[in-house]
Formats: structure tokens, C-alpha cells, sequence
């Protein structure tokens, strides 16, 4: 039987997600929904959450409430685990399961972080990001009043350490001083280098490419030296849209086991994310 899939908002990664169900044999898309829509409208197994981060909790209790499960790529690292407590109430009580965080940083490369810790348990990663689009970053540049359009690039300086360069298109009459202390002051660009250039056009510039070098060294039992390295680049919609996809099939599962909750990908074994025999996956993959 096909999960029933709906889509909560449609920008870049709506797209994304709505090509990756309809890639997905066990899947079948039931409508895509607009930040307006009435959501009591939602027929769906599972919602997909393409809406801006800090509108997730909001959309997310609303369908917990209908007991749909949800699933999102909420991105504000500090504030995931009060996110994911904020949220188990409403998914326990309606038994449905909410998975957040769920894009490919935090998301996938979070299971790859913990996976290093585990084999390596004393040590230091360093999580790199670009160069590249944060969409994150440009929704909440976009916001700024004054601001036309924006367009956030993550510029890595090594050990963790990035640089935002965040070109804005600024509405007519607005106050480029203004938009770029309230920028500043954003608490996706206050922890961070941050720059803030003004353009004629942000089209111009758009390009979705992102990537990652995420390193890890550390001690396994007494022995040090121990070095890995994980590297990916990539258009970023697309990735967090079949992280999303993933999870929501992952998601399915675990509500089917009656384990109801909001949890983070670190929570979810890694086998709910793939379609096809359980067993068929085993022979082939271990």
C-alpha cells in the first residue's frame, strides 16, 4: 500500500520533494498545500514541511493535532532538542510521529556525525560547510524588511569556522544601513562572520550548489590517529528533498510499530529510510 504524502508549502525544496515522491514506488503524492491553506483540508498519511524553519512548530502541532505525521528540515541547530520536546506531547497524545530536523545538515550528516563519535568516541569534528547556498540562511535574509530578494552563500574557513556573504536586492525606497543591522542582528547570521553586500539582482548570482567536508580524528580504545573524512557536494533542494522523503517513509514505519513521538534522525535506524524487503536490504547491504 502506498503512503499518502502532502506537501506543506511550495518553494525550492516543495519542488524537490514533490519530484522525489513522485520518484518513490511507495509513495503516492496527495496535494501540495500552501502556507494559507486550510489544513483541515490534508487527507495524508504523512505531511512533508517545506515551509520556513520558524513557521515548523506551528504547521507541525497542527497536523500532530489531526494525527498526521509530519516531517521537517527545521535547520536552527540550538534549538532542535526543545523543538523535538515541544512536539512529543502532541504526537504521543494523537499516536503519530514527527521527525525534525530532518534535511541533510542537521539530518543525514548528524547520523554521519554520530557514526564517526561511535568508532572514534574521544576526538574532534569539524563540520564544514560550502561553498554554496544556505537556504536556511537566504529565507531568513529574505525577511529582513526592505529586502526584495536575497541570496546567502556559506563561505568555510576550516575547523568549523564560516563566513556568510549575504547579497540582498533591496525594495524600493528601503534603507540599505537598516536592512543590514537587522540582518546582523539575526540570530542565523549574529554567530558567524557576516557580510552584506547590496546587488542590482539577485538572479544573476542564484545557484542552488552546496556541499560539505565534515573530518573527524579521534582515539578508538587507547589507539589515536584514528581519521575520517566525509565529502558531498551538492544541489541542495534536491538533497533535502529525498532526506525528507526518506524520513517520511521512516516515519510511516515507526508510527506502524506504535513508537509515537517527535525524534531526530540520530533515533531512526538507518533501514526504516529505504524501501523494499527488510530482509532482501540485510543480504545486500551488510
Amino acid at each position: 500500500m502506498q503512503t499518502k504524502v502532502a506537501i506543506i508549502g511550495y518553494g525550492n525544496i516543495g519542488k524537490a520533494v514533490e519530484q522525489a515522491v513522485e520518484s518513490a514506488e511507495d509513495m503516492q503524492l496527495c496535494g501540495i498545500f500552501h502556507h494559507n491553506d486550510n489544513l483541515d483540508a490534508i487527507e495524508a498519511d504523512v505531511a512533508v514541511l517545506c515551509t520556513p524553519t520558524r513557521e515548523v512548530p506551528v504547521y507541525a502541532e497542527k497536523l500532530l493535532l489531526r494525527g498526521v505525521c509530519t516531517v521537517d528540515s527545521f535547520d536552527i541547530h540550538g534549538q532542535i532538542y526543545d523543538l523535538r520536546q515541544r512536539l512529543t506531547p502532541f504526537a504521543c497524545q494523537h499516536k503519530a510521529v514527527s521527525v525534525i530536523a530532518a534535511g541533510w545538515d542537521p539530518g543525514s550528516d548528524s547520523v554521519v556525525r554520530a557514526l564517526l563519535q561511535a568508532i572514534a568516541p574521544k576526538g574532534i569534528t569539524y563540520t564544514n560547510f560550502g561553498p554554496g547556498r544556505s537556504m536556511g540562511h537566504t529565507v531568513a535574509a529574505k525577511a529582513i524588511p526592505g529586502v526584495k530578494d536575497a541570496l546567502s552563500m556559506t563561505i568555510p574557513l576550516g575547523t568549523g569556522i564560516h563566513r556568510r556573504m549575504v547579497y540582498v536586492e533591496l525594495e524600493e525606497g528601503a534603507s540599505f544601513s537598516t536592512v543590514e543591522r537587522l540582518l546582523l542582528e539575526d540570530d542565523y547570521f549574529a554567530h558567524d562572520e557576516t557580510h552584506v553586500v547590496q546587488v542590482d539582482s539577485i538572479d544573476v548570482l542564484n545557484n542552488v550548489a552546496h556541499g560539505v567536508n565534515l573530518t573527524r580524528s579521534g582515539v578508538s580504545g587507547c589507539t589515536h590517529n584514528q581519521r575520517f573524512e566525509f565529502n558531498m557536494a551538492i544541489n541542495n533542494p534536491a538533497l533535502t528533498g529525498q532526506v525528507l522523503v526518506a524520513v517520511a517513509r521512516a516515519a510511516m514505519r515507526m508510527q506502524k510499530e506504535e513508537r509515537y513521538g517527535a525524534f531526530t534522525m540520530i533515533e531512526i535506524p538507518p533501514i526504516y529510510l529505504l524501501p523494499g524487503d527488510e530482509e532482501k536490504l540485510i543480504r545486500s547491504l551488510v
